[in-house]
C-alpha cells in the first residue's frame, strides 16, 4: 500500500479644517481572522517530536506502532469504500482522507464507558470504537438504517442532518451527570456545521447545565464548497468563550496532540468542569462526498501544500527516526491492509438486500387503511416485474 499522502477599515476624514499639525495616519486594523491563534502541536509535519506546557503525552513504542495502524488501515477501508461506490456498489461514501490523525487521536482518548455521536465521516472513530468497517457501508449501500447496535460500542448511528448530533449529545451528557456517572460525551461536527442553529443552541445548554461533553470539529476548511473564512471572523475555537467555557485549537494532523488534548477535555469533563470546544484544524484531501467535485472551487496547489502536512507519513518520519518500528512491521500492516480491502470488497458484494415491502411494516403501529392501499399497489409494481422476467425467458 502506497500512503497518500477585509479589506482594511479605512480612517473617517473630519470635515473640520486642521492647522497645520497632521495626525499620524491610522494603521489600518486587521481583521480577527488575520492573527494566528494558537495550535497544539507535538509532533511537527517534518517527524520532529516537540512539547507543549499543557499538554504532555508519553508514549511506548507500541502504543505509537498502534496508532500507526489505525491510521492506515482507517485510510485503507476508506480508500475501498471511495472505490466501491465508484463501481456502483455504494450510492454515496464520505471520505476522510486526510482527517485520520483528528479521529484516531480523538477515538483513543475515549473510554469503553464514553459515548460518541458520530456525523457520517467518523470511520477513524468508529474503528476505535470496535464497530466493524463493513458495518458502516450497509447505509450507504441502502441495506440498512445504521448496521450496528449503538449500545455495543458506546457509537451512536451515523447522523446525516448537520449539527443535530451536538443536540443529542448535550442531552445525553445531561443525563449522565444526573446519573452521577463519571463517565464523557464526545459529539463530532465539521466546520460547516458550526454556522448550525442546533449547534449554538448545544453550547447553551452544556454550558448551564454544565454537561460533561467535549465538542470535537473537525476543520476541513470546506463546508462542501465554502470556505471557513465565509463562515466566520474568528477562528472557531474561540466561539467557546462566548459561552462561557474553554476552546482549544489543535493540530488536527498531530495525531499524539490530538490524543492529548482530547484525553484532557474528557478528564475536565469527568471532573465536572464541563464542555470544552476542540477544533481540530485539519484539511480534506478528497471530496466532500463522491457526489462532490473539489477542483470547481479550490485550487490544487492549496491541497499539494497540505499533503507535505500528511499525517500518516509524518508519524511513519518518527517511528523510523527512533527506530520504533522496522521493514518488517510496515511490510505486515501492508499485508493486512490488503486483507482489509478485499474482506470490505466480498462483504459489500455479498450483503443481502431488504425486504422491499418490510417499508410498510412499521409506519403505524396498528395499521392504516392508506398504507394497506400503498402497499397492494406496491406489491402490484414488484410483481410487474417478475412477470416480465419470465416472459423474456
Amino acid at each position: 500500500m502506497t500512503v497518500e499522502s477585509t479589506a482594511a477599515r479605512k480612517p473617517r476624514r473630519s470635515s473640520k479644517r486642521t492647522s497645520a499639525v497632521k495626525t499620524p495616519a491610522k494603521t489600518p486594523a486587521k481583521t480577527p481572522q488575520s492573527s494566528e491563534p494558537e495550535l497544539v502541536q507535538l509532533l511537527t509535519p517534518e517527524g520532529e517530536r516537540v512539547e507543549h506546557p499543557d499538554y504532555q503525552i508519553d508514549l511506548t513504542a507500541e502504543e505509537l506502532r498502534g496508532l500507526y495502524r489505525d491510521m492506515v488501515l482507517t485510510r485503507r477501508f476508506d480508500a475501498e469504500a471511495t472505490a466501491l461506490q465508484r463501481q456502483g456498489e455504494l450510492g454515496l461514501w464520505a471520505s476522510l482522507l486526510g482527517q485520520e490523525a483528528a479521529q484516531i487521536g480523538s477515538g483513543r482518548a475515549l473510554r469503553d464507558d464514553d459515548y460518541v455521536f458520530p456525523t457520517y465521516r467518523e470511520h477513524g472513530v468508529a474503528w476505535c470504537r470496535g464497530v466493524d468497517p463493513t458495518n458502516l457501508l450497509g447505509m450507504f449501500r441502502g441495506v440498512n438504517h445504521g448496521g450496528w447496535d449503538p449500545s455495543t460500542n458506546n457509537f451512536h448511528l451515523y447522523t446525516i442532518v448537520i449539527g443535530s448530533q451536538t443536540l443529542h449529545a448535550t442531552g445525553y451528557a445531561m443525563g449522565v451527570a444526573k446519573d452521577g456517572a463519571d463517565s464523557a460525551v464526545i459529539a463530532y461536527f465539521g466546520d460547516g456545521a458550526s454556522s448550525q442553529g442546533d449547534v449554538a443552541e448545544s453550547f447553551t445548554f452544556s454550558a448551564v447545565y454544565n454537561a460533561p461533553v467535549v465538542f470535537f470539529c473537525q476543520n476541513n476548511q470546506w463546508a462542501i464548497s465554502e470556505p471557513t473564512e465565509k463562515q466566520t471572523r474568528v477562528p472557531l475555537y474561540q466561539r467557546a468563550q462566548g459561552f462561557g467555557f474553554p476552546g482549544v485549537r489543535v493540530d488536527g494532523n498531530d495525531v499524539l496532540a490530538c490524543l492529548a488534548v482530547t484525553k484532557s477535555a474528557l478528564e475536565r469533563a469527568r471532573r465536572g468542569e464541563g464542555p470544552t470546544l476542540v477544533e481540530a484544524f485539519t484539511y480534506r484531501m478528497g471530496a466532500h462526498t463522491t457526489s462532490d467535485d473539489p477542483t470547481k472551487y479550490r485550487a490544487d496547489e492549496e491541497r499539494a501544500s497540505w499533503e507535505a502536512k500528511d499525517p500518516i507519513l509524518r508519524l511513519r518520519t518518527y517511528l523510523e527516526k527512533q527506530q520504533a518500528a522496522d521493514e518488517a512491521f510496515f511490510t505486515a500492516l501492508e499485508e493486512e491492509s490488503e486483507a482489509l480491502g478485499k474482506r470490505v470488497r466480498e462483504a459489500v458484494r455479498a450483503m443481502p438486500d431488504p425486504d422491499r415491502m418490510a417499508i410498510f411494516d412499521h409506519t403505524y403501529a396498528d395499521g392504516n387503511p392508506l398504507v394497506d392501499e400503498e402497499r397492494a399497489q406496491f406489491a402490484a409494481y414488484q410483481a410487474s416485474f417478475a412477470d416480465t422476467a419470465e416472459e423474456s425467458k
